[in-house]
């Protein structure tokens, strides 16, 4: 069984605002009505309304832009194409009669068939009308004069094509426009005009009512898991650290959720070790204490003389107080970062097995057996760290391992190198950690229910001082172990520190 360690830094964020003075500080849990502002589902539902509004009237610009112009160009072009045809027909007719007259001028008859909408004039070169369409539906009476229609006065409201002789001499012009409009629009062309831009409209309008459709379901889905966490950080600010969002997959929000749900369920560790802490402190600082004034208070009452023998007693638990102390203030100067991490490129090898070497002796008076294997292919291995706190991190693994190693056990430390990291193992066939205390064996004054039966046992600080010493140096710590079989503690340092590294 195994559990992987790596540093983080955490933060904790203050909720601030405005105080009364300097001096004032309050804290309260979340309103169960806190102070609400538009839904997501709302807004979002909005924004896609608002989107399609903003593309339909986009379309509507360019439309006018663009589309506008070429169709009142399409539409002149085909009223000049019909004066055109017109006037050829007139040319033919003249070439036939000799003569600009009323017949000839009346072949422009078949440009008014086209549509009931345009009028068509044909007139000299004298500005004498010979044809008019009007003149065909407004009744007159005997001997009186017959009254053209009025042509528009905007430039761009008609048309009209040259009547020319077989000598190519202009004799007369026709010239058409569109009844009662100043522009070349028939009540056709401007009913199209008009549907078109009232087919833009009503898609519009539908785009923006499916849009809203899409956007509130769209929406609903995205702010459903928000809100499900949102209610989670309620629960869980309010004391309910079992609170769980339970929301997971492989977007943004799915990695959200399940990264607040790691995040809460490392607060409720955290908090239960710190609870647990507190325990475990008091117990730790009152079996010296009492011993002390068990002591003390038995030499006051004579009930034991005051020799040195009782003195020495006195003077052994004020020393593992006095290393207790020590052991916490530097876990907490690691953990602060005032230590100083001086970095020198060191031989491993050489001090590893160094360790092992001076380390063997007291192993040996325990009835332990202390080897050193080197895996390396060269019997030296280089890395950038600082050799006084990784000898104190191994140190500590070697002390672990002989507390909670029977007698005529094995412990191992070995060393090998993999890839641009150093692996250095300590293993020990000592009594093991269950699989459920894992995860809490670098928690401070922390130990297994097995290991606090034994007599024997450490200030409950060195592994946590272990783990600090390798997060300073961007290293992790590997545990494997199995109750009865013993426990493997494995060091991955990176060869080289980011600083040496960047200047590669």
């Amino acid at each position: 069984m195994s559990a992987r360690f790596v540093t983080g830094e955490r933060a904790r964020a203050e909720e601030s605002g405005e105080r009364p003075s300097s001096s004032y500080g309050s804290w309260n849990t979340i309103k169960r009505r806190p102070k609400r502002g538009r839904p997501y589902v709302t807004s979002l539902t909005f924004a896609f309304a608002l989107t399609a509004i903003m593309t339909a009237l986009v379309l509507v610009v360019v439309l006018a832009i663009v589309w506008e112009p070429q169709f009142m160009a399409y539409t002149r072009q085909n009223m000049q194409a019909l004066a055109d045809s017109t006037a050829e027909a007139i040319s033919e007719a003249y070439a036939e009669a000799g003569e600009m007259n009323e017949e000839v001028a009346a072949v422009a008859g078949s440009a008014s068939a086209v549509s009931s909408e345009i009028v068509v004039q044909v007139a000299t070169t004298d500005g004498e009308i010979l044809y008019d369409d009007t003149w065909a539906v407004n009744s007159r009476r005997p001997g009186e004069a017959r009254i053209p229609a009025t042509m528009p006065t905007e430039e761009n409201a008609t048309v009209s094509s040259a009547i020319t002789a077989p000598s190519g001499k202009i004799v007369g012009s026709v010239r058409l426009w569109a009844l009662g409009s100043e522009a070349l629009l028939t009540k056709a062309d401007a009913v199209f005009r008009t549907n078109s831009y009232g087919a833009i409209a009503t898609a519009a309008a539908i785009a923006a009512l499916l849009a809203c459709v899409i956007g509130f379901f769209v929406s609903r889905a995205i702010s459903r898991p928000i809100q499900r966490i949102t209610s989670t950080a309620k629960q869980i600010r309010n004391g309910d650290l079992t609170a769980r969002s339970k929301v997971t997959g492989t977007d943004e929000v799915g990695q959200l959720g399940e990264t607040f749900d790691d995040m809460a369920g490392t607060i409720e560790r955290d908090l239960k070790l710190e609870h647990r802490l507190t325990g475990d402190v008091a117990h730790e600082l009152r079996t010296p204490l009492m011993a002390m004034q068990a002591t003390v208070e038995a030499m006051q009452d004579g009930v034991l003389p005051a020799d040195d023998e009782h003195f020495e007693v006195v003077a052994t638990e004020v020393r593992r107080l006095s290393r207790l102390i020590d052991a916490m203030l530097k876990l907490s100067r690691l953990e602060n970062g005032t230590t100083e991490l001086k970095t020198e490129r060191t031989d491993l090898v050489y001090l590893v097995k160094s360790l092992v070497s001076s380390q063997h002796q007291l192993f040996h008076e325990r009835g332990l057996h202390l080897r050193f294997v080197d895996e390396t292919p060269h019997g030296e291995l280089y890395a950038d760290v600082d050799p006084d706190l990784l000898r104190e991190a191994i140190v500590n693994l070697m002390s672990n391992a002989m507390r909670y190693t029977n007698a005529d056990g094995w412990v191992k430390v070995s060393l090998r190198q993999d890839r641009s990291d150093v692996l250095i193992a300590v293993q020990d066939t000592g009594i093991g950690i269950a699989k459920e205390d894992i995860p809490q064996t670098f928690a401070r004054f922390w130990r297994s229910d097995v290991s606090r039966e034994r007599v024997s046992g450490g200030l409950g600080v060195g592994l946590a001082i272990t783990k600090e010493i390798v997060d300073r140096h961007n290293g992790t710590i590997l545990v494997e172990s199995e109750l009865g079989r013993g426990t493997t503690f494995t060091l991955r340092i990176p060869l080289r520190s980011p600083k040496r590294a960047q200047e590669r």
